[in-house]
């Protein structure tokens, strides 16, 4: 793991992503297309089974794409009213989740030096409920849900950004940014000057970087112990 400049301002905040870089979104995402397969099962008739498999399907082709519940009926050839199933996936709210491995202790550890924020996107019910059925509400100094703003204020848009760094009162050079996207996180945190971590879990491990990132890492856990060390913890 390189860190990709000789010299290091200090750094006095962390901005973290929620999904894929502080646990497995997939957990999530299974819980919620069985509670849209049973809706669909019990409401309006469509096979549950097979219906429950063309979910995961569709959602495996690339959960940015949208139109998952749509793609999923016409797989199946069933019809059901997609709004109502949007609603149930919305609705949804896991009982419990895992964080990825040892990502607890490094929030805990980070925010004895330095104030913590969760920038995110997504439906600001379901991203508040991953939260809390992670037990991190109470982990993070700032949480920003990019569509409290609306939809097209997600990053990499600039907005969530800078209401996280203005929340800690933190300028955006001082500021890092750890996340698993190099098309939302990482981009969106360049372009205001602000460090950024990729870490290689979820979805999208695998695809390539769009800007150098200021250093990769494995997970988030191991990037915080990046960062302490660069802080001088």
């Amino acid at each position: 793991m390189t860190v990709n400049e000789p010299a290091h301002e200090p750094i006095a905040a962390v901005l973290c992503d929620l999904d894929d870089t502080l646990f497995p979104q997939a957990d999530w995402l299974a819980g919620a297309w069985n509670a849209v397969a049973t809706t669909a099962a019990t409401d309006y008739g469509v096979a549950h089974a097979p219906f429950l498999a063309a979910l995961h399907e569709a959602a495996a082709a690339g959960s940015a794409r949208g139109g998952i519940i749509d793609r999923a009926l016409a797989a199946v050839h069933a019809q059901a009213p997609v709004k109502e199933l949007v609603a149930t996936f919305q609705a949804y709210r896991a009982p419990r989740l895992t964080t990825y491995p040892g990502v607890v202790k490094a929030l805990a550890t980070l925010r004895e030096r330095m104030p913590i924020a969760v920038i995110t996107d997504g439906d600001p019910g379901v991203q508040e409920g991953k939260l809390a059925s992670l037990g991190l509400l109470d982990a993070v100094d700032c949480v920003v849900i990019s569509d409290r703003f609306g939809r097209e204020f997600r990053k990499p848009n600039p907005k969530p950004f800078q209401h996280a760094l203005a929340t800690l009162g933190v300028p955006a050079h001082l500021a890092v940014c750890i996340g698993d996207r190099p098309d939302k996180d990482v981009a969106g945190a360049h372009a205001l000057g602000i460090r950024a971590v990729r870490v290689r879990t979820g979805e999208y491990a695998h695809v390539p970087d769009v800007i150098e990132p200021w250093f990769t890492a494995p997970d988030f856990a191991e990037a915080a112990r990046a960062v302490l060390r660069i802080a001088g913890g």
